[in-house]
């Protein structure tokens, strides 16, 4: 009966993969999110960390101009760190080294603007010094890494904006 629940569960997951999010401004769509390099075990909070991620990019959507519209189809994500299956405390443990383990997104976006696109591309986001770098927000947020690497791709490839 556990196997049959578990096998539902994932099989929600995966149906929240494929359909993604939809936010003002804001489309993410995760491609085959069951072969994604590494997100966690379970498929509770496997559905966090996309679950999170799109709201994160709702949040970064917030910043686009007036019409404008993005739609990202994320197709790997390598979560920073790496989970260890941990029996004693009831979840998975993720440690992060700073070494081989550093965040990887892979998305392609497109950029449109009253209805035509106005860019379009491929990107392969990483942070290979994600631990020698500071971070804002709050060290509890299991995700702040790859925020940051999204944050920063956001406003210079979509805003345009020179790090300063």
């Amino acid at each position: 009966m556990k196997s049959l629940i578990g096998k539902a569960a994932f099989a929600a997951v995966l149906a929240l993969g494929a359909a993604g999010a939809v936010s003002a401004g804001v489309t993410v769509n995760y491609v085959q999110s069951d072969k994604f390099s590494d997100l966690p075990f379970t498929p509770w909070e496997r559905e966090e960390v996309l679950r999170t991620l799109a709201d994160h990019f709702a949040k970064l959507g917030k910043e686009l101009p007036a019409g404008q519209e993005l739609t990202v189809e994320i197709t790997d994500i390598d979560l920073a760190g790496r989970e260890y299956p941990n029996r004693r405390a009831g979840g998975d443990l993720r440690v992060l080294q700073g070494t081989a383990d550093w965040p990887r997104i892979e998305l392609n976006y497109s950029l449109s603007a009253n209805g035509q696109v106005i860019d379009s591309g491929k990107a392969r986001l990483a942070d290979m010094s994600y631990m020698s770098r500071p971070v804002r927000g709050f060290d509890t947020d299991s995700l702040r890494y790859e925020k940051r690497m999204l944050d920063e791709w956001f406003n210079k490839t979509i805003l345009q904006k020179k790090p300063g």
